[in-house]
């Protein structure tokens, strides 16, 4: 049985996130039955992680395994002639049997980006978000820093999450100054719910002078995550409509969420 590895490009515009789900339309079954209609298999496609309703991406990864002979070089055009015109399968590659693109990846990486213009931006609009009160970029950095290692992020989490265990690793994080536009880069682990969304907009706040950075810290050693939300409540919660990208998708490698603003 061959194991083929897919890089996706989609507009999530009206779709209700990858995942299937009945009766509401979704990126996983539009491919899926794609799929069916050029190898004539029930196939499951298996991706690197799951995008919410409205969220983009220009590099989603995702596997399923086929008895199709179906030439790998032709194998794009196949898909493709059966999909509609907001997803296209940018790249399939034959892959080890064992390879699973959830499993075998490493990290992820979430970039949120902000324009801190006094105006805005007419054509970006609907894919980053306007904030026209300057921004403390330094004080922004220097938050952070505190978030970077592994620590219990049940202060930092949406309810709703089925994760057993709210300790996750953040392995970098940055905050990039690029133009009018403040960049929000975290690379993790894996990440709860909502928690980078809310890592950022805690971020937000800093740079507003609205909170210390250094009062974040000690949430991290909170056990009740009502009382710890409490305290640390964020003026900006972010949510995404999110583009999603990828490195060099290989057996080992990072996933990148590159995730533009909104906010709820």
């Amino acid at each position: 049985m061959r194991n083929i590895k897919l890089i996706i490009e989609y507009d999530g515009k009206g779709f209700n996130g990858w995942q299937k789900q009945p009766n509401k339309p979704n990126i996983q079954g539009e491919i899926e039955n794609a799929i069916k209609r050029v190898t004539g298999e029930d196939v499951e496609l298996y991706a690197s992680g799951r995008t919410d309703a409205g969220v983009h991406a220009l590099g989603q990864t995702a596997n399923f395994k086929t008895n199709s002979n179906i030439p790998i070089e032709k194998m794009c055009l196949a898909i493709n002639s059966g999909l509609k015109k907001s997803i296209v399968v940018k790249s399939a590659t034959e892959v080890e049997e064992d390879f699973h693109c959830r499993y075998n990846c490493k990290g992820k990486k979430y970039r949120y980006i902000i324009n801190n213009s006094a105006n805005g931006s007419a054509i970006y609009r609907g894919l980053e978000y306007h904030i026209p009160v300057k921004l403390d970029v330094e004080k922004m950095k220097e938050g952070a820093k505190y978030f970077i290692g592994k620590h219990d992020f049940k202060a930092f989490k949406s309810s709703g999450t089925s994760s057993k265990s709210s300790v996750r690793e953040i392995y970098t994080a940055e905050v990039i100054e690029d133009g009018e536009r403040i960049k929000i880069e975290l690379t993790g682990s894996g990440f709860l719910y909502n928690m980078v969304r809310i890592i950022s907009g805690t971020l937000v706040d800093v740079g507003l002078r609205k909170n210390k950075a250094s009062r974040y810290k000690k949430y991290y050693r909170r056990k009740r995550q009502n009382k710890s939300r409490k305290n640390l409540t964020c003026t900006w919660f972010i949510f995404g409509r999110s583009v999603l990208l990828n490195h060099k998708l290989v057996k080992y490698s990072y996933n990148v969420l590159d995730t533009y603003k909104f906010m709820t």
